[in-house]
């Protein structure tokens, strides 16, 4: 069974077509990366796959069940789906371990003593365990983004979704939050991410998805992707990228 499955997905904004009939496939244990300018539709397909928006037709299934359908608890839904966005998004009065345990407590259900256990080991694996008390004001921008991605995954969802998580860091943040990832995609997580980092797109990703007006225009593995695209426009996306040094 797919872990996610996209069928004829469209989203508009008036008369904004951001999304237009598009199908994905994701099987469990595979990362898939988005890429392509801004406004090409990433985010808000990562929003529409969370129900944070609403399509106006397709489907949209998580382990085959159809979550877009009339009278689903988008609550529920996302209470299986870890997403992590640009801004770190952490609540500023709560600390780093009270953060990470606030939604195993308040949704899943777990004891204090049990998220605080999962949340602490979580930070020690990852090099964050001597944060465990602090404030989030008083954490580097890539320690915060770390957190908010330990946050996403301690109740071990189906699904995590990433959009442009190092966008607002400098290089040295960024390699921090990108060896998470990696070791993530080392454990098995399903994951659909959208990014900039083409370097990082071709060290974790099993196949890179090139969107242009709100369509899938070409795909494959990130070595061919990004080495021999085939189309123009994937083209003159990888050389805008390499003239701004992103590349």
């Amino acid at each position: 069974m797919n872990a996610l499955e996209l069928k004829n997905i469209r989203k508009s904004y008036g008369d904004d077509l951001v999304i237009s009939n598009l199908d994905l496939t994701v099987k469990k244990h595979q990362v898939k990366v988005l890429i392509g300018a801004s406004g090409s539709g990433k985010s808000t397909l990562l929003r529409c796959i969370n129900l944070l928006e609403e399509i106006d037709d397709g489907q949209i299934f998580l382990d085959g069940e159809d979550i877009s359908a009339v009278g689903v608890n988008a609550d529920s839904v996302r209470s299986s789906i870890g997403s992590v966005f640009q801004a770190f998004n952490l609540f500023p009065h709560l600390t780093v371990l009270q953060n990470i345990t606030l939604a195993p407590r308040l949704v899943h259900g777990y004891s204090q003593e049990e998220a605080s256990a999962e949340a602490q080991e979580l930070l020690r694996r990852f090099g964050l365990l001597e944060k465990a008390h602090q404030y989030p004001d008083l954490l580097s921008g890539g320690q915060q983004q770390r957190v908010a991605i330990l946050r996403a995954i301690i109740c071990k969802p189906k699904l995590l979704l990433l959009d442009e998580v190092t966008s607002a860091l400098d290089p040295v943040l960024i390699a921090e939050v990108l060896s998470l990832i990696s070791e993530l995609k080392r454990d098995g997580m399903t994951m659909v991410i959208a990014t900039h980092e083409m370097g990082f797109a071709k060290k974790v990703a099993d196949e890179v998805l090139f969107l242009k007006d709100g369509q899938i225009l070409e795909a494959g593995s990130p070595a061919r992707m990004l080495e021999d695209p085939q189309s123009q426009e994937l083209k003159s996306f990888l050389y805008a990228l390499e003239e701004a040094g992103r590349l």
